[in-house]
Parts: structure tokens; C-alpha cells; sequence
């Protein structure tokens, strides 16, 4: 049995005036114990909805799930002190400091003053928040928000984290220092569930991606599994003269096995290869007999934006956050 596992999950929304909603339609979704699973969806899959019906705050129409053998819907009081949850939006109180937040987390759950203050500095230690410990949240940057957000949710050292958009607005700096936080907790024994837009997210920090359309899981597998699954590496040229197109175009028709792609300026061309470092050279050769400058040519795998597209239809953006439409109201710590 998987750590975390959710059968058949089912959840309809009815808006007033409007068609029922789907927001869940079947979802089966595994999860191994000290392993990281992302989600990843195009706007309204079904993404946030799950992660809210496994820290129960909603109940499914129908379907079960389990945290370490513990139902979900039937017990949710023997699951909150499980798991840890940091929503899309950081749940902070703003007129309160560093500190004071996560202290007054510990007393939440009933750590006790000793306690609660040495978890506290920990986290401090542990999130880099050392210097801004002791002013309010309210003038905190929004990595140093998220950050808080986070630590928060490990005051009780859960055993599960679910991190739902966990790096959303962070600039690459506090997005890579928020990486290494994650990728320490696994390795210390932690089950994450995550959703995220950034796909080089899930390419960096999952041992396994769910992707999610339409309420359910349509593909899973490792980062490699996916890339693989559509089709092997491409040959990519970017000319000097668009002039030179259709005669790229003929060429790469000839040594691809996919009619090539071409790109919005008429330069960049992409064609798909059964073996791509043969046909890189047969390309090659053949643009330098025709005399055809290049400013750049290689090969490249599939990326996790061309799983996206081919399973989803469209590629994934920086603005899909997922709030699903239904269902938009972001996740709160799930408090004992």
C-alpha cells in the first residue's frame, strides 16, 4: 500500500445557474512513503480540489483515501496531526513577526512555551529568517512570506507535507533556496505531495508526476518515464537568413521522421528523429553543400512542457496557478 492513496475520487460542483463541474472525475493517485509526487495540470484540472479533499478540508462525493492506512474521510481528526499543508497563499498573521508566527503555531497545537519557542528557532535557523526573526510578517518580501508559510506547517515535524503551489511569485533565488528545504526534508524521511505551474519544478524535485486533466490522472510516471512516452529526441536549427527557410524545411522533412516545426520568426525549425545524432550530421552536411548558415543547431529530448502539451493540448503557462474554478479558495494549515 502507498503512503498516500486516493481510489476513484469523485467531487461535483453545481454553481448556481451554471452546469455541474466535474472538479474530480475518478482520480487514483499513489504516493510512496519519502518520496516526492507532483501534480501537474492545465487551470481547473482538479489539482487544488485533491490536495483539499486529502487534508480534509472537503469531502469527496464519492471514492476513498488514505494516509498511512488512516481514512481520510472517516477519521480526518487522526489525519490533521499528520500532515503539514502550505496553500497557495502564505497564512500568516501580518502584524505578528517571524517568530511570533511560528511560536504561536506550536501553542496551537499544544507544544507547550519551552517548546513551542525552541521549535521556532529552529525553523528560523532552518528557513535563513535569522535577521528578520523579529520584525513583522507585514514588511517581509514575499519569498521571506513564503518561507514563514512553510516553516509553519513543519512546527509538528509531520511525516507528510502537501505544498500546493509552494514557489508561486518567488524570484529564482528564493525558488531554488525553497528546492534545497524540500529535497533536505525528503531526505529525512518526508512524503510530499506537490502541485506546481514551474514544470522544471517537478523535473528537479519529483520522484514521480501525476499529470491531471479534466478530474482525473491521464499519465504518471517518472520525470524520463513521461519524456519518453512521446516520442524520442529532436533536431533543432536556428538559421541566419529566413530566406534559407524553405530549403531547411525540404531538408529536415527528408532526415526527420515528423514534418519539421517551424517557428513564429520563419528561422527556428524542429523536426522530430528516430536517431537524432546521425540525422544531425546528415543535416548538417547537406546545409553546408547548400551553403545555409546556421546561428545554432543540436539535439534536444523531449521536455515536460512537450508531455504537457501532447497529453493536455496546450502548453502549461506562469499564470496557470490552478485556483480550480470551483473550488478557489486557498488552503489553509490543516490545524489540529
Amino acid at each position: 500500500m502507498s503512503y498516500i492513496e486516493a481510489v476513484d475520487l469523485k467531487k461535483t460542483y453545481t454553481p448556481k445557474g451554471a452546469a455541474p463541474v466535474h472538479a474530480l472525475d475518478g482520480l487514483n493517485l499513489e504516493v510512496p512513503q519519502g518520496t516526492v509526487t507532483a501534480l501537474l495540470g492545465p487551470n481547473g484540472a482538479g489539482k487544488t480540489t485533491t490536495v483539499k479533499v486529502l487534508t480534509t478540508l472537503i469531502r469527496p462525493d464519492s471514492g476513498s483515501a488514505t494516509i498511512d492506512g488512516v481514512d481520510v474521510i472517516a477519521s480526518p481528526e487522526r489525519i490533521r496531526p499528520m500532515i503539514g499543508v502550505s496553500g497557495q497563499y502564505a497564512a500568516v498573521d501580518e502584524n505578528l513577526t517571524g517568530f511570533e508566527n511560528l511560536d504561536m503555531v506550536g501553542r496551537l497545537y499544544h507544544l507547550g512555551a519551552k517548546q513551542s519557542r525552541e521549535r521556532a528557532r529552529e525553523l528560523i535557523n532552518l528557513f535563513d529568517l535569522t535577521e528578520a526573526q523579529n520584525r513583522p510578517v507585514k514588511g517581509f518580501s514575499g519569498g521571506m512570506r513564503r518561507r514563514i508559510d512553510l516553516a509553519g506547517a513543519l512546527v509538528m515535524r509531520p511525516p507528510v507535507l502537501f505544498l500546493d503551489e509552494p514557489t508561486t511569485g518567488l524570484d529564482p533565488r528564493s525558488r531554488i533556496g525553497m528546492w534545497d528545504v524540500i529535497t533536505t526534508l525528503v531526505g529525512e524521511g518526508t512524503t510530499v505531495l506537490l502541485t506546481t505551474q514551474y514544470l522544471e519544478e517537478a523535473d528537479q524535485l519529483a520522484d514521480s508526476i501525476s499529470v491531471i486533466d479534466d478530474g482525473k490522472v491521464i499519465a504518471q510516471g517518472t520525470s524520463d518515464e513521461l519524456k519518453a512516452s512521446i516520442g524520442g529526441q529532436r533536431v533543432e536549427v536556428s538559421l541566419v537568413s529566413r530566406d534559407d527557410a524553405t530549403a531547411a524545411h525540404e531538408i529536415l522533412t527528408r532526415f526527420g521522421s515528423t514534418e519539421p516545426a517551424v517557428s513564429l520568426d520563419g528561422r527556428g525549425l524542429t523536426v522530430n528523429a528516430e536517431d537524432a545524432p546521425a540525422a544531425l550530421q546528415l543535416i548538417l552536411t547537406e546545409f553546408a553543400s547548400r551553403g545555409i548558415q546556421l546561428y545554432d543547431a543540436g539535439m534536444r529530448r523531449p521536455t515536460l512542457d512537450d508531455v504537457f502539451l501532447k497529453l493536455t493540448g496546450h502548453t502549461a503557462s506562469a499564470d496557470e496557478t490552478d485556483a480550480d474554478t470551483t473550488d478557489a479558495a486557498p488552503a489553509q494549515k490543516a490545524q489540529k
